[in-house]
């Protein structure tokens, strides 16, 4: 008697898509017929490896989709090691005839892909691919010329006119069916990606839930409410206006497509309002924009994309990178950012300009020493988002900030925190000061300091520099290289 055969499986390579609704490759890999068999590899010898808030976010997000898999009648397989040995190991073990994957679009990735899809393909693989993370793939939307857009303003012009890629997302999969039998998997508790000991993120866990329901939460939440003082109110970092979706963003818990189609559902209703539906959504394109930029310049991390700052006179200030990194600036409205990021993961966009602002322009650091600190304690940690905001900032990166754009933390400060809510909430030295001097300490009279219990140097530090020098001599260094090219 013969032994029965099982038909081959379907492999679906997860990357930063870890959910169920709205993913193509898992929901064609579905419809092949063939059973389904998801897997995530942890490669940390890949480039730009998850820093320590985002492999918090990372174990909390696969247990989730773990826990969705198996109730829609599948497994999710945790492998750990080299991407291409893993995968064809787990190709041999299982007989899988098929890999699918949603694609990824950071060059180095891009090409890693490449060469891992001709490898199977010549094995008599099949291998299928999909895009599950944008709007548009980065070479469907371009200029008059042919070229890609590196202005925003245009860029969005051209991704409303053009709407999506996909008309609908793909539905979410209630049945799921897997292998007869499964391959041995990791436990996720065994890959450490939590701290233990101190345990940092104890905080953090009170503030987020990763996965796709938590996504989802998020989403119905600020359309509920929030996105109705959003035009006008997301640079409050005192006020709730914001969707704080970017983490779940960046781990593929929710799609681009669905935030669109709810959204824009939501105006078609007369339930939020065309101008707060819209800047929203135009937040959502600046995501897009980034990816674009970073597929079409594989150095955005690492290189300003203005070549003439490649040269520019930076600072080395380790004193300086460190009292930015932890909230000790003497700076309020930059400490309290910084001090959310360490408590939380995450820091609201406007503080994020200004701490951003305070370390390139103020100290003048580069700021791909302020990218790697983000990468490493951001939950929401994008590649393209983060390299693209950073040279926003600098000045030298694409539809850039003006380079004489130095932001004043003072007045940023007296502006979007008018209360000084936001700074009592993370620097709790200063709780009890008055708003009318909390966001410069230095200039309260003594008596006011100390029915505050401030002790300037003492309990709350002295401001490291003066701003207005700082200014002076950033622009300085900014004329230098303007006069060696053309700023």
């Amino acid at each position: 008697m013969s032994e029965k055969t099982h038909p081959a499986p379907a492999l679906v390579w997860l990357r930063n898509d870890l959910r169920i609704a709205d993913n193509p490759a898992l929901f064609h890999a579905r419809e092949s017929g063939a059973p389904v068999l998801p897997v995530f590899v942890l490669d940390e010898s890949a480039p730009h490896a998850p820093g320590a808030a985002s492999r918090w976010w990372l174990h909390h997000s696969l247990s989730s989709l773990d826990a969705a898999l198996t109730a829609a009648g599948a497994r999710l397989i945790l492998r750990r090691g080299a991407t291409a040995d893993v995968l064809k190991a787990l190709i041999e073990e299982t007989g899988a005839g098929a890999v699918y994957w949603n694609r990824r679009y950071y060059p180095a990735y891009v090409e890693t892909d490449k060469a891992l899809k001709a490898s199977l393909v010549a094995e008599g693989v099949v291998v299928k691919s999909y895009n599950g993370g944008l709007l548009r793939e980065p070479w469907e939307l371009q200029t008059k010329t042919g070229g890609h857009f590196k202005v925003f303003t245009p860029f969005w012009r051209a991704l409303q006119k053009a709407g999506p890629a996909r008309a609908t997302p793909a539905p979410a999969l209630k049945k799921i069916a897997g292998p007869a039998r499964y391959p041995a998997s990791d436990a996720v508790e065994d890959w450490n990606l939590l701290p233990t000991s101190p345990n940092w993120a104890e905080e953090i866990g009170s503030v987020w839930s990763p996965g796709e329901k938590g996504a989802r939460d998020r989403l119905i939440g600020f359309l509920n409410g929030a996105i109705n003082h959003y035009a006008d109110g997301r640079d409050r970092p005192d006020r709730e206006y914001t969707s704080r979706l970017s983490p779940h963003l960046a781990f593929g818990e929710i799609s681009p497509l669905t935030i669109w189609r709810e959204t824009h559902a939501r105006i078609d209703a007369g339930e939020i309002s065309p101008g707060a539906g819209e800047k929203f959504l135009s937040e959502i394109a600046w995501r897009e924009f980034s990816y674009n930029l970073l597929f079409h310049h594989g150095d955005l991390p690492e290189a300003p994309l203005r070549k003439e700052f490649t040269n520019f006179s930076w600072r080395k200030d380790n004193a300086g990178l460190k009292a930015w990194e932890k909230g000790l600036t003497g700076y309020p409205i930059v400490d309290a950012g910084m001090r959310q990021l360490w408590r939380t993961g995450w820091m609201h966009n406007r503080v994020r300009m200004i701490a951003a602002s305070f370390l390139i322009k103020d100290l003048l650091v580069p700021w791909q020493k302020g990218e790697a600190w983000f990468w490493d304690t951001l939950v929401d940690a994008d590649l393209a988002n983060n390299a693209a905001s950073w040279q926003w900032v600098a000045g030298c990166g694409a539809d850039a900030a003006p380079y004489f754009r130095i932001f004043n933390p003072v007045t940023q400060g007296k502006k979007f925190d008018p209360e000084g809510d936001y700074v009592r909430e993370f620097v709790t030295e200063l709780a009890k000061m008055p708003s009318k001097y909390i966001h410069a300490p230095w200039e309260a009279p003594e008596d006011v300091l100390r029915r505050a219990g401030v002790s300037l140097g003492k309990t709350y530090p002295m401001p490291i520099l003066d701003h207005g020098q700082a200014r002076r001599r950033a622009l300085e260094r900014y004329d230098e290289a303007k006069a060696g090219s053309r700023l």
